[in-house]
């Protein structure tokens, strides 16, 4: 045991002096390299210039003023790097404190709404179910009407709500001849609806997109600058098909599909039920079109919120399309809730707006491509329409004019090889594909927007600039510069000079960047 302590101290001794003589070493060398070094290099430079002649001491002023700013310069950048390292670390910093401070005001707010619900049930134990009280809150008082209308009790009062409203009215859509529309018509009729009637105005080629947005996806993305019309243009739709669309404000602190949905109480045995949930509800009564909007929708996570919808919306099988709300099924219960779930109608999209700024967060490749993105970073000029009203159309109608889009304008044998050659140079050059799912959305988009008064290099140009070029956002695009000027050469040979305008000036603005 000694020859080993002996053994084990003299093995740190030489650790640590190695480790001495590690850190002695870099000292001399920067000692050598700036000051000892820096004096050999002038002696030298005096013995050499006895020799120089004028000329020699003219190119050797001129190089050493070269060197200097070369120095001068890699100093500035060294410099500048650093700044900007330390911004980018600073907002890093506050981000992350921001995101915590959020998160500690999320849980508080649970802990607020928790201890409500127990004060409430509190309360509603004390009362008896049979009790009244006239400083009752609106909520129990609408409670109370439902039950006057219902001889058994309720966990859904505002849904119920919707039953009784709906009980005894007619929702059978009775189309007039003028009503029955072609898509083109139907674009020109809604432009002039909208500016006559709401004064918005809104071009031909973002309503001919709407409508094709309509067909390829039950997902619709309205994203740009703000106050150009994005919230506008779904209630102007609304209001078009006779039915008002239903805008939910996003909030920031929805995390989960029970922030939008609602979630059941176990202290109360009530259900919360939220604006959104009530309008998916609705929904189920009517035949027409019916659009829910989502304000501001990336003021929380997208995918995290809605996950549910873009997985459930993926099915081929739309009788697969049931919303779980309830473990089961208790007297009471709405009529549409069958064992605990809700079927998803086929009469209704979704349609979210999105801003870009600070406040806001990104939205991920997940939801773009199942969605159909529409940019509207511009105002419309002011049209003077004659009064035109709206029309009432159900969805089947609807579906059916887009059925028949498909069958008399389908894309082209030659557009889909140009397409499948673009895929092929895209993949190969910038790791991006087209894919099943995206070449299914263009399938059904382009018919559509050709019925619309459009052409089929116009609809091409606009998904393709939307749906994949939209993804190099995320590459290192200052090494791809003669791959980007190759992909601009092939999109002209492939669709013209000027057919893919779009595509192009996306890629110009990407050249302007390096």
């Amino acid at each position: 045991m000694v020859e080993f302590a002996r053994f084990y101290i003299d093995l740190l001794r030489d650790v640590f002096s190695n480790i001495g003589e590690f850190f002695r070493l870099i000292f001399e060398a920067i000692v050598n390299f700036f000051v000892a070094d820096v004096g050999q290099y002038f002696a030298k430079f005096a013995i050499a210039s006895e020799q120089f002649t004028v000329i020699d001491w003219v190119i050797g002023f001129i190089i050493l003023v070269v060197n200097f700013a070369l120095i001068a310069f890699l100093i500035l950048k060294i410099i500048q790097w650093l700044g900007r390292y330390i911004k980018f670390i600073g907002r890093e910093i506050e981000k992350d404190e921001l995101l915590e401070e959020i998160s500690f005001l999320n849980q508080k707010t649970v802990e607020l709404v928790d201890e409500r619900n127990k004060i409430l049930a509190l309360k509603v134990s004390n009362l008896g179910v049979g009790g009244s009280s006239t400083g009752g809150s609106s909520d129990s008082e609408d409670e109370d009407d439902e039950k006057e209308k219902s001889n058994e009790p309720t966990r859904f009062v505002k849904l119920k709500r919707v039953d009784n409203d709906y009980e005894n009215r007619v929702t059978q859509i009775y189309m007039r001849e003028d009503d029955m529309l072609s898509l083109n018509e139907l674009v020109t009729r809604f432009i002039n609806f909208s500016a006559s009637r709401l004064g918005l105005f809104y071009n031909r080629k973002i309503i001919s997109a709407f409508f094709a947005g309509l067909a390829s996806s039950k997902t619709m993305i309205l994203e740009g600058i703000s106050g150009t019309g994005k919230t506008s243009l779904p209630y102007a739709m609304g209001k078009f098909f006779g039915h008002d669309s239903h805008i939910i404000a996003v909030q920031p602190s929805w995390r989960d599909r029970a922030e939008m949905m609602g979630y059941l109480n176990e202290f109360t045995k009530k259900f919360n039920e939220t604006e959104f949930l009530e309008s998916i509800y609705e929904t189920t009564y009517r035949n027409d079109p019916n659009f829910i909007v989502l304000d501001e929708m990336n003021l929380a996570r997208v995918e995290y919120y809605f996950a549910e919808f873009l997985s459930l919306l993926e099915m081929p099988d739309t009788d697969q399309w049931l919303i779980d709300i309830v473990p089961d099924t208790q007297p009471g219960d709405p009529n549409h809730i069958e064992k605990g779930k809700l079927l998803l109608p086929q009469n209704v999209w979704f349609i979210g707006t999105a801003n870009k700024d600070d406040s806001t967060f990104t939205i991920t490749d997940k939801v773009y491509d199942r969605a159909t993105p529409i940019v509207i970073n511009t105002k419309s000029e002011f049209i003077d329409a004659p009064d035109t009203e709206g029309v009432s159309i159900s969805n089947d109608y609807l579906q059916e004019l887009f059925r028949s889009a498909t069958k008399d304008y389908p894309i082209s044998l030659k557009a889909l090889q140009n397409l499948e050659k673009l895929d092929k140079f895209i993949t190969e050059n910038f790791k991006v594909t087209f894919g099943n799912r995206i070449m299914k959305q263009i399938r059904a988009f382009v018919p559509v927007y050709a019925a619309c008064g459009g052409s089929e290099t116009e609809a091409l140009d606009y998904m393709v600039a939307r749906k994949i070029f939209r993804k190099f956002e995320g590459l290192n695009l200052p090494f791809l510069q003669n791959e980007i000027n190759n992909l601009s050469v092939l999109l002209d040979r492939l669709f013209g000079k000027n057919g893919f305008v779009e595509c192009q000036d996306y890629l110009t603005t990407i050249k302007k960047q390096f």
